[in-house]
């Protein structure tokens, strides 16, 4: 490999920002506030260190899993990332392919820059949920969540964190607008209506959800649904009470209150709340094997990746998305081995502990 090839995510995030305009650059890159929970993120994975055991049989490895009764090649699946067409003209088709190549999930967000049908179109047999805002007008969801069913998506993943959008005042700086042609044409259906901003867009979300309406929505919807945006135990308890099929232990990647845990230091209780009667993921930070392994090691059943998948799209299209899946795969298979662990059901809190 020649030695300016990327080797990593970081070095897939440097050539991707020489790939994206700027101003998309910030409105991916950046998070709420001073960006404090944006770094926690990443930097919180230090304060944990994986202890190995030795004399294991590791001659055969696999990073295999089952999330919500069906098998995936690693465990590693992709968070939903509005508007990737502003990262690359092939956006979030190639995104589904990449995700198919590596055997995993691909969560189409409500703001991506092609609907449910044409992601699916576009990425043969692949494996997709559809994450879920929950609009004012209760149609609109209705409508998102049709076209996903009837398109073969698994899952809702519905996003709790964000009554309203977060401080980004990287945006703010730059002045970012999304350019006219770059559309949400899930939304522009819903709504009917083909000129909302990012900003009109949230004025559609329901401020008021509520733990009744999750419970009445999943016995409306056909698919499992899974709650994004957890960040307590208590909370945890409470999706476990009113229909959840699974919680998704993330922060919105440091962009809606600034100040918040990073996710990973928060993982250990939710698991431990949820006591295995749903599925617990996580996102935030992730950017190692090793990141991925001390995450399942603290009871998370996988993780959700937005920007180290985003990078690789913006660098190479789905060859790119494809190869920044592979990175972490590989890791966490490699890490897998050191750790004396054949397989993911061998991993345990007895692999890693806090840093002293």
């Amino acid at each position: 490999m020649a030695a300016a090839e990327p080797i990593n995510i970081a070095d897939l995030e440097r050539l991707a920002a020489e790939q994206i305009e700027p101003g998309a650059l910030g409105y991916f890159a950046g998070g709420a506030g001073d960006e404090r929970t944006l770094r926690r993120n990443t930097e919180a994975f230090a304060e944990w260190e994986l202890l190995p055991r030795v004399l294991v049989d590791v001659s055969e490895v696999s990073t295999a899993t089952a999330i919500l009764g069906r098998e995936l090649r690693t465990p590693v699946l992709i968070a939903p990332v509005a508007f990737q067409r502003l990262a690359h003209p092939d956006g979030e088709p190639a995104m589904a392919r990449a995700a198919e190549a590596a055997g995993t999930v691909m969560c189409v967000s409500s703001l991506a820059t092609a609907g449910p049908a044409e992601v699916a179109a576009g990425a043969g047999g692949g494996r997709r949920w559809m994450q879920l805002y929950c609009f004012r007008d209760r149609g609109i969801s209705r409508a998102l969540v049709a076209e996903a069913a009837e398109a073969g998506y698994e899952a809702i993943v519905l996003t709790v964190d964000a009554p309203f959008a977060g401080p980004r005042e990287r945006d703010l700086r730059s002045g970012f607008e999304l350019p006219g042609d770059c559309r949400a044409p899930a939304i522009d259906a819903a709504a009917g209506r083909t000129d909302l901003t990012i900003g009109e867009v949230f004025e559609l979300v329901d401020p008021t959800l509520s733990w009744s309406d999750l419970e009445t929505l999943a016995g409306e919807y056909e698919l499992p649904i899974l709650v994004k945006g957890v960040m307590s135990a208590t909370d945890a308890e409470l999706a476990v009470g009113h229909g959840a099929a699974g919680v998704v232990v993330s922060n919105h990647g440091g962009r809606q209150l600034d100040g918040v845990p990073a996710t990973i230091d928060v993982l250990p209780d939710i698991a431990d709340a949820v006591g295995g009667r749903i599925e617990v993921l996580m996102d935030g930070g992730v950017r190692r094997g090793t990141d991925v392994a001390i995450a399942l090691a603290l009871g998370a059943s996988a993780v959700m990746v937005g920007r180290p998948a985003l990078w690789g799209l913006a660098c190479d299209g789905e060859a790119g998305a494809a190869r920044a899946l592979g990175m972490l795969t590989e890791e966490l298979r490699l890490a897998l081995g050191l750790l004396g662990c054949a397989s993911l059901a061998d991993l345990s809190p007895a692999h890693v502990r806090r840093r002293r």
